[in-house]
Formats: structure tokens, C-alpha cells, sequence
């Protein structure tokens, strides 16, 4: 991670990345593309082979958007167990991938179902960090009406990472659509009250709230440049530091 002052890395034990379920869909405009998958994966090795510790929270809106199904007429509480659920199919998914890259992972739901992953208990996560498996979180917070940016952030503070990671289209949080505006212009770092007064898309407000709060720090890049996540750890890469 960039260091504001000296311009080198910042060492980071423990990390919590952050993706979106829309960033496993690939070309295809759903579901899983296991070429996609299989590239977030090696993302993740190599920084986990630097020695960092790593947990991830994986969206499900590639398979399923609480919201839009209620969106569509469909009860709130029904539709966002449906997509908890779906946050669970893409967890097993990147856990196959990550295995065959050889990291031993885990995906911990916060829904019980104990065939295909394990339930949410803090120590046995933490303890499962400190034996470098990687972690991943599924199922939200296991409450209707949070988001997994707020399940993100509620894990990441349980299990003291240092920072989020929150892995986008873009290198970086900018004051207007960089897609749509030309003359968008990317901020080095912001602070948390400065995203939220200006309606910043970096995760919900009740996210941005707890991370606050928990002096968490968010940082936002690029997730489709290759070796992306790595180089934000080591300095050299370009991204968003949301804090103070």
C-alpha cells in the first residue's frame, strides 16, 4: 500500500478483500465464468504468498440482487436470503479455484449448513487466518437488509485486518463516472464523512459508517489489472485511500 509520506509499501498482516459477485461473471453478463474466477484467484495467491493473511466477502449479484427482487414485487426478507444464498454458490466457486492454485481455504457461512462449509464462529476464523488458510465469509451478516459491503466491513473489524480491500472496475474512487466523464478526476485519498456527503459509490453508507468508527481503512483499485492487488501492498500501484 502506498505510504503517503516516504512513497513505499505499507506491511499489512491481515487484509479483507472485497469483491463484487458481478466481478465473477466475466464477458458473459452472468453467472460464473471459471476463466475469471480462476484469474481472481492467482490475484489472491500472489499476495497471500507475500505471507499476508487474507479473508474475502464475495457479493452475490452475478446470480442473485436482494433488492432488485424486491424490487420486481418480491417480499424484502425472502429476496435477500435468496441472495445470501447466492453469496455462498460464488464462495464455494472461488474456494475450488483457490485450492487448485494449492491455498488451503474455508468458506464460512453465517447461514448454517454445515455439508458444504463451516459456521461462523470469530475464533475459529481467526484461527484458521493464523494458519495462513484464506478465509472467505458467506451469506452477509446472516440478516436481511445489510449488504455484504457491511458484512465486509463487520468481518474485517471482528478479525482485526488492517484494511479493506475493495477490488472495482476502476484504479480508484473518482468524483463522477470515469466511464461516462472524461474529465473525471480520481481522488488519492478521501475521508470517510467527504464520501458520504458526496454520494461516492464505494460501499453503503452503513459500511462507510462501521469503518469509520473502527478507523478501518478502505482502499479502492482495480481488480481487472492484472497483478492489481499485489501491487497496492508493495507500492507501486494506483488506488483510493478512504480514511479519517
Amino acid at each position: 500500500m502506498q505510504d503517503q509520506e516516504t512513497g513505499g509499501a505499507i506491511p499489512l498482516k491481515r487484509v479483507m478483500l472485497k469483491i463484487s459477485g458481478e466481478a465473477l461473471m466475466g464477458p458473459q453478463g452472468f453467472g460464473l465464468h471459471p476463466p475469471t474466477v480462476e484469474r481472481i484467484a492467482k490475484e489472491v495467491k500472489s499476495v497471500h504468498d507475500t505471507g499476508v493473511e487474507i479473508c474475502m466477502v464475495i457479493g452475490g449479484g452475478n446470480i442473485f440482487r436482494g433488492l432488485q427482487g424486491s424490487a420486481q414485487g418480491m417480499e424484502r426478507t425472502t429476496a435477500d436470503y435468496m441472495g445470501m444464498l447466492a453469496t455462498v454458490m460464488n464462495a464455494l466457486a472461488m474456494q475450488g479455484a483457490l485450492e487448485a492454485q494449492g491455498i488451503h481455504t474455508r468458506v464460512i457461512s453465517a447461514i448454517p449448513m454445515d455439508q458444504v462449509c463451516e459456521p461462523y464462529i470469530r475464533r475459529r476464523a481467526v484461527r484458521h487466518l493464523e494458519k495462513k488458510r484464506v478465509v472467505i465469509f458467506a451469506a452477509g451478516t446472516g440478516n436481511p437488509y445489510f449488504t455484504t459491503d457491511t458484512a465486509a466491513t463487520l468481518r474485517a473489524s471482528e478479525m482485526s485486518c488492517g484494511a479493506i480491500f475493495k477490488g472495482t472496475k476502476v484504479d480508484g474512487v473518482y468524483d463522477k463516472d470515469p466511464a461516462q466523464h472524461d474529465d473525471a478526476v480520481r481522488y488519492d485519498t478521501i475521508t470517510y464523512d467527504e464520501v458520504l456527503q458526496k454520494h461516492l459509490k464505494v460501499m453503503d453508507a452503513s459500511a462507510i459508517a462501521l469503518a469509520r468508527e473502527n478507523g478501518l481503512p478502505i482502499i479502492v483499485f482495480s481488480l481487472d489489472a492484472e497483478g492489481g492487488f499485489r501491487s497496492i501492498l508493495d507500492g507501486s500501484g494506483t488506488c483510493t485511500r478512504v480514511e479519517g
